[in-house]
């Protein structure tokens, strides 16, 4: 197994220490906040993962520069984990399925979470929306002219559930906690989600943290929750276990 490293600011010795220290935090979400904290400022970077139909997966861990889900994928498996070898063996389980890695058994969607890492993740959009959400079934990874967005991945058909942004209202909000992952349900047919980021909230806001690729940003950063969604479609949320 080929496997590319680079820890960015972190040594091996820096991450067991924040690991182990995360380990102590008793609640998921705020265990997910303590440590998606020191991802703030990191550089947003598309394609950081090896490999495709053509070309045999490489195992990579690259702390110096996040997408959105990469960044769940880091923030997740840290969340499992006491010690950097702790940490490497749950990104496999959290970034594949089964923990094999190559591009197939890869989770190249958010709802993926749902469907492969329902040990770790629960989906409480429709709980928290009382009856508010949509139902959806989609052929993820099919475009309108038939391709596929991933080559070499199948298209598979799923049905899911998302909160239209006008029904998010106070209550809504009020429901969500800490530490959710939270996906911006995608109107695209073969998409589920077209962005992903981390539910915080701090001193009656609620924020998203999540690694912006606009080009005024391109970093982790926070938002405020409300003025983002507003010009998003909905959201799918999962909540860590």
């Amino acid at each position: 197994m080929k496997e590319q490293i680079n820890l960015g600011k972190w040594t091996e010795e820096d991450l067991d220490l924040l690991l182990n220290e995360a380990s102590g935090i008793k609640g998921a979400g705020e265990r997910t906040a303590f440590l998606s904290r020191h991802f703030l400022k990191t550089e947003y970077k598309e394609s950081t993962l090896i490999g495709d139909a053509n070309s045999p997966e490489v195992f990579v861990i690259n702390l110096e520069a996040v997408d959105c889900f990469t960044l769940l994928d880091y923030i997740e498996a840290m969340r499992l984990s006491a010690s950097f070898i702790e940490f490497r063996e749950n990104l496999r389980k959290v970034r594949y399925r089964s923990g094999v890695i190559a591009y197939e058994s890869r989770n190249h969607f958010f709802t993926d979470w749902r469907e492969f890492n329902s040990s770790m993740v629960e989906d409480v959009t429709e709980k928290i929306s009382y009856g508010n959400s949509h139902k959806v079934l989609k052929r993820l990874n099919r475009k309108d002219d038939g391709t596929c967005f991933l080559p070499g991945i199948p298209v598979i058909e799923r049905e899911f559930a998302y909160i239209h942004s006008d029904a998010i209202d106070d209550e809504v909000i009020d429901n969500l906690d800490t530490g959710d992952y939270v996906g911006m349900y995608s109107k695209i047919e073969g998409l589920d989600v077209s962005h992903a980021g981390i539910i915080i909230k701090e001193q009656d806001r609620s924020k998203l943290r999540h690694a912006s690729s606009l080009q005024k940003h391109r970093r982790v950063m926070d938002e405020d929750l409300r003025k983002y969604l507003k010009a998003k479609p909905g959201i799918i949320v999962l909540r860590p276990k």
